[in-house]
């Protein structure tokens, strides 16, 4: 999981910067540089957030597994 958002992330954000760089008439070689720096930094953040997220879906999943274990069976309704 952590992979995939920090993946996502970074494609997001080096194809941002690429129209940026091209709408702000930079050169070929500036706009990519600025690019893979910015995919390169949002990588990093993406594994981080990815990792975060990743250990809390691992948590609500253990401690809803063990609500389930320790939950006692309701006696019948006699009414």
């Amino acid at each position: 999981m952590a992979k995939r958002v920090a993946a996502a992330l970074s494609l997001v954000a080096f194809a941002l910067c690429l129209v940026i760089g091209i709408g702000a008439d930079n050169t070929f070689a500036t706009t990519l540089q600025r690019a893979l720096v910015a995919m390169a930094g949002t990588l990093v953040v993406g594994l981080i957030l990815g990792a975060i997220a990743q250990m809390m879906v691992d948590e609500n999943v253990n401690a809803e597994a063990e609500r389930i274990k320790n939950q006692s069976p309701t006696p019948p309704d006699d009414r």
